[in-house]
């Protein structure tokens, strides 16, 4: 599988594959194609043992024993958000113990036959006896919690807000890497062996709340990618248990829903995603059509019965990185509920404010004139629901 050391092998051939529209990204292709035959063969391959050491056989998808670029293309991009050799996980915590104290804890659950993971960040100043907000922070397709904290910065975050932050497992053909989530319409593993990551949340948040003192009515999401949609998937199915969401470059892969009751949404987006683009479409991966910014906007927009018309604020370019943002807000929705897009021109696929490095810089330009982690914490607070459901609805969804 494709790691960091790959990417450090490609030395400055990956520095100069970095673009917003993918084009680049073909360029690093092409500088490894000696002959212009459009695959890598095992000659070219060899050309550079390093990246042949980490290029397993399942990136040959059609095992010909040659790299079409869209193999080369999938290879990386499926293993770009686990590729930052995060450091080893923590043991899972024995008998899951009854307590959580301040760090990082691994625990499971059971969801019918299956054993899933979460990790959860405790911040240092926690304090037991006070009921206290939680993040759910889904890593993108192919990644897992580590390298979800690495793109996110979120357990910094925690520690300044004070909230729990959690990181689920996606499920995948290996324990750790290469894990996507069941949300809707997207993402690989998950998807297509219909794994019920809707159920495991549930048990998840039901898990959270027997160690920990939850404020219920404060239970947020986000996530990149797989992870924004995913964060999507269970705003509309667990609406009774998710006050907000925060998706990161990705859509709703949903074509309709039926939440059971309003969640607000702020959604992050560049104009320049080439992986999960803007308006919808195949990305450079080629393997999914993805469904548009507009379509995740206006379904919610229509569900929580916001003002038609969005109030426009051009946010101030604070630094001088290609980009520039712009805040729309469909405001007035049922239960003061809002639906928010941060419009980033020239933004990647990527975190913003948090500058993409080694081989996140793979996914684009991110943004320094705003922080991701610092808008939605303050949009999870404005949104919080203060008086939250206690009856059956809340107890079966």
């Amino acid at each position: 599988m494709i790691r960091f050391s790959l990417i450090l092998a490609l030395g400055t051939l990956v520095s100069q594959a970095i673009g917003q529209d993918g084009s680049r990204l073909r360029q690093a292709f092409e500088r490894l194609d000696a002959n212009g035959d459009l695959q890598l063969s095992v000659a070219e391959i060899d050309a550079f043992p390093r990246i042949k050491a980490h290029l397993g056989q399942e990136a040959d998808s059609d095992g010909d024993g040659n790299l079409t670029r869209q193999e080369f293309l999938r290879a990386i991009m499926e293993n770009m958000t686990s590729a930052a050799d995060p450091a080893p996980l923590p043991p899972t915590d024995p008998d899951n113990a009854a307590e959580l104290g301040p760090g990082i804890h691994i625990r499971t659950v059971t969801v019918g036959d299956d054993t899933r993971r979460y990790r959860i960040h405790v911040p240092e100043n926690y304090a037991p006896e006070t009921a206290t907000p939680v993040v759910l922070i889904f890593h993108g397709g192919g990644g897992n919690p580590d390298s979800m904290v690495h793109i996110s910065r979120m357990d910094e975050k925690s520690e300044d807000a004070g909230f729990l932050a959690v990181y689920p497992f996606g499920t995948g053909r290996e324990l750790d890497r290469g894990l996507t989530f069941n949300g809707g319409e997207c993402c690989g593993y998950a998807m297509f062996n219909e794994v019920d990551d809707v159920g495991f949340v549930r048990a998840l948040l039901d898990d959270i709340s027997s160690v920990a003192k939850v404020d219920a009515g404060a239970v947020f999401a986000t996530g990149l990618s797989n992870g924004g949609i995913m964060s999507y998937r269970i705003a509309a199915e667990l609406a009774g248990r998710i006050a907000a969401i925060a998706p990161v470059g990705g859509p709703l892969m949903m074509a309709s829903i039926e939440p059971s009751r309003p969640v607000a949404v702020m959604h992050f987006h560049g104009t320049g995603d080439a992986f999960a683009p803007f308006e919808g479409g195949r990305g450079v991966r080629g393997n999914m059509d993805f469904r548009s910014v507009d379509h995740s906007i206006q379904t919610w927009v229509e569900a929580n019965a916001c003002d038609r018309t969005p109030v426009v604020e051009v946010l101030p370019d604070a630094v001088d990185d290609g980009t520039t943002v712009t805040r729309k807000t469909w405001r007035n929705g049922k239960d003061g509920t809002e639906v928010v897009l941060v419009e980033i021109e020239g933004g990647g696929h990527t975190w913003p404010g948090v500058q993409a490095s080694g081989a996140a810089a793979f996914l684009g330009v991110s943004t320094r004139d705003i922080s991701a982690n610092d808008m939605m914490w303050e949009f999870f607070q404005k949104h919080a629901r203060r008086a939250p459901p206690n009856g059956p609805e809340h107890a079966a969804r």
